[in-house]
């Protein structure tokens, strides 16, 4: 034991001469050995481990275990058969069947002990499976004084929780822990089903959350805490929590170590120390030990694919996501609106509505702009925060990260221009069409033939009609359009015959 941990191919013998390890022995069992506590010629394990153990076991046959290891592997085979559940009676909605089962499967961590990541693909309603099982626990608080739970959500998602929240599970009393007004003395949770805040307020008052404790803790868009030595992934795992769930449609975006962070933070020491893990990362990646990862971490992870789940999905999903505008572009708009009130007041009362019409249409134009993003009404501001963008971009990365392909419209090419630079910064392919593009029809069948072309930026107005893009099964509407049969007409580039897949639509909304 000692040998590997120190990565030696050779032991001391008592005769003083020196032995081989067997290069298979030492491949065998040198990457659970280190997942350990070496105790003398023993390896100690926490119990959450039991089913990497498991995993590693089922193929030796000469292994003996004592009776609480046969009860923990016999729960464990109780996993396949993790029976669907339904919502309770507080939730308003029905669930589709694989939200049932993924239902189930919270429940079923929860009677383990274990923490999970839910790592459905996008659109599939990670959500709406939270609210439900957090719907349930409401039943409980009362009769077993359970503290609340909390949300740790993206700024650009808060609005969309509450919002899902208010829909949903009408009768969970939530609270809205972000922004300055944000209540610290005392114990603000208290009287509150459900807390909700953003990775920004978590690093910021980390040291107040730590001292409560909740019932779930639950990370949205958990990929934030990839890196192990970052600030947020620290905080996140100093919160205490009776259980831990991670929502993330990419639980490894770039290598194995993302993958130690967020099992580190659902069940503290799974896979050993992080040195430990880093530095034998690679053998990992040969293909049994893969193999003997993966099936340690079948029960830990639940991921349904669009494909894996289509019968259950209607043809088109459309939804609105809401974004809350953060302060430097939320002051903007706002100066904007007194501005225009003021003056089209005067206008108005000085040469009546008839006479207004144009000026009223700029006003509102201006706030539209304003909502997407401030360098379409200042271009000195190109590079301030833009909620729409701060929302869009994750999304977008996830989509096509997972094989995907989008459509991505707004009705102001200055917006789209603005999303241009930002992939090009990040290095993403994309198509562009406008009013102004000649090679219309080879930029459509490169969308549609070439795997590599995932992602088509549209102006509403040159895109919203004629074109067919059934290669794409994302739309996103940057911006709302005042006629909706023009959305619809968008939308349906992707939603046409041809399209053999759901396609999920999706405007993003500025809130106020």
């Amino acid at each position: 034991l000692a040998a590997i941990r120190k990565g030696a191919r050779f032991v001391a013998l008592g005769d003083g001469s020196l032995g081989l390890l067997p290069e298979e022995w030492l491949r065998k069992f040198a990457p659970i050995a280190r997942l350990g506590t070496a105790e003398g010629d023993h390896v100690r394990f926490r119990s959450v481990q039991a089913v990497l153990l498991d995993a590693w076991l089922a193929d030796e046959p000469e292994v003996r275990w004592d009776e609480t290891f046969e009860r923990a592997r016999r729960r464990l085979q109780e996993f396949s058969r993790v029976v669907p559940a339904d919502p309770p009676e507080g939730f308003h909605g029905e669930l589709r069947p694989y939200r049932r089962a993924g239902l189930g499967w919270l429940h079923f961590l929860r009677d383990f002990g274990f923490g999970g990541c839910l790592a459905d693909d996008m659109g599939l309603g990670k959500t709406v499976q939270v609210l439900a099982l957090l719907a349930s626990r409401r039943e409980l608080r009362a009769a077993e004084g359970l503290p609340p739970s909390l949300v740790v959500v993206p700024r650009s998602l808060v609005f969309n929780w509450l919002a899902e929240a208010a829909r949903f599970t009408p009768d969970l009393r939530v609270l809205d822990y972000t922004g300055a007004g944000r209540a610290r003395e005392g114990d603000p949770f208290q009287d509150h089903d459900l807390v909700i805040t953003t990775y920004g307020t978590l690093r910021r008052d980390v040291a107040a959350l730590r001292e409560a404790e909740f019932d779930y803790l639950i990370l949205d868009e958990a990929q934030a805490i990839k890196n192990a030595s970052s600030q947020t992934a620290k905080a996140a795992r100093l919160l205490r929590g009776r259980h831990r769930l991670a929502l993330t449609g990419t639980p490894i975006e770039n290598h194995l170590g993302e993958l130690w962070s967020l099992l580190e933070f659902l069940n503290p020491g799974f896979l050993g120390a992080s040195s430990t893990f880093r530095a034998h990362a690679e053998e990992l990646r040969l293909a049994e030990d893969r193999g003997m990862l993966a099936r340690a971490l079948r029960p830990l992870i639940l991921r349904r694919t669009k494909e894996q789940v289509a019968r259950e999905l209607p043809e088109k999903v459309e939804q609105t996501i809401y974004c809350e505008l953060p302060p430097k572009q939320r002051r903007l708009y706002d100066e904007l609106r007194d501005h225009y009130r003021a003056s089209l007041g005067r206008q108005i009362g000085e040469r009546g509505w008839s006479r207004s019409k144009i000026l009223i249409l700029e006003a509102l134009l201006r706030l539209r702009q304003a909502a997407c993003h401030p360098g379409l009404v200042d271009p000195g501001r190109v590079r301030d925060p833009s909620a729409k963008l701060d929302l869009l971009l994750p999304q977008l990365r996830e989509v096509l990260d997972e094989g995907h392909k989008a459509l991505v419209f707004s009705q102001f090419t200055s917006f789209l221009g603005l999303l241009r630079q930002l992939l090009d910064d990040e290095g993403i392919p994309y198509l562009y069409l406008d009013g102004r593009t000649r090679d219309r029809q080879e930029k459509v069948e490169a969308f549609q033939n070439d795997p590599g072309r995932r992602l088509f930026l549209i102006s509403l107005k040159a895109g919203g009609s004629g074109l067919n893009l059934t290669a794409a099964d994302y739309v996103y509407l940057l911006d709302p359009w005042w006629n909706p049969a023009v959305e619809s007409q968008a939308i349906d580039r992707a939603h046409r015959i041809g399209q053999d897949r759901p396609v999920f639509a999706s405007r993003i909304v500025a809130r106020d």
